[in-house]
């Protein structure tokens, strides 16, 4: 009779959580995961406008627990009929005496549809590893946008676009993002036009050049297009004119 195996699995408690799911138990490592979880911080702005850096995912499940998430198409296929469809993971190779060993990258947005949006970039050696790493790091690197009506062909007051025309870059790429009418849509490139309306833009023109090819350099340069949304001074004058609105614009329950 064969000995029975020793059951080597750490408890349940302990147990690292299946996909995006929140573990039960949450033992905070730093000093804003601590007074999140107290109760002390209950809005996300006030961390925005502190500055603090966000070291744990935990506190973003805690204080947005609507927040959405995809996969942004970054590869492509491969083979005679599938190749050139794009794919959520990049796969690439290395040689070695061993033989060829992959790897696999994506990129994840996450965002609550209302000012507020990350954008995360994981590489493993699987492709689950790789989603939960992209996953984690959209979570922790999130931040809030301004939007407005500052196209001079729309005269509501909803804040539907943004408030003026921001640039970024990110090595060859150059994308510059404009404010466009109510019901113009989002005219840009498919994966751009996601990462918007994570964000809460519906309307926008935009107009980008470089190797757009190269999904990555893309991506990065529509984040830090957004980014300047933000860090960019706005007289009062300027705010009231184009119905200035930064963050969260639904007020919350």
């Amino acid at each position: 009779m064969k000995p029975m195996k020793r059951d080597r699995r750490p408890p349940r408690d302990q147990q690292r959580p299946a996909g995006d799911q929140v573990p039960l138990v949450w033992n905070p490592k730093t000093e804003l995961g601590r007074q999140v979880k107290a109760g002390e911080i209950t809005n996300i702005a006030d961390i925005f406008a502190a500055g603090s850096a966000i070291l744990e995912s935990q506190i973003v499940d805690t204080l947005l627990p609507g927040m959405e998430h995809d996969l942004l198409l970054i590869g492509q296929s491969k083979g005679k009929f599938g190749g050139g469809s794009r794919r959520v993971f990049r796969s690439t190779q290395k040689k070695t005496s061993e033989g060829n060993k992959p790897k696999f990258s994506t990129f994840c947005v996450i965002g609550n549809r209302d000012g507020i949006v990350g954008l995360g970039y994981g590489k493993s050696k699987e492709t689950v590893p790789a989603r939960e790493k992209a996953l984690r790091r959209a979570k922790l690197s999130i931040f809030s946008i301004s939007r407005g009506s500052g196209s001079w062909e729309s005269t509501t007051s909803e804040a539907h676009t943004i408030p003026f025309k921001v640039s970024g870059r990110c090595g060859s790429v150059r994308i510059t993002l404009m404010p466009a009418p109510k019901g113009k849509g989002l005219v840009c490139e498919k994966e751009v036009a996601k990462i918007l309306r994570f964000a809460g833009i519906q309307d926008v023109w935009s107009t980008s050049s470089g190797q757009q090819r190269n999904k990555v350099n893309l991506i990065k340069a529509t984040e830090d297009a957004l980014r300047k949304l933000t860090q960019m001074r706005v007289s009062d004058s300027v705010k009231g004119a184009v119905k200035y609105q930064e963050g969260i614009c639904t007020p919350q329950s």
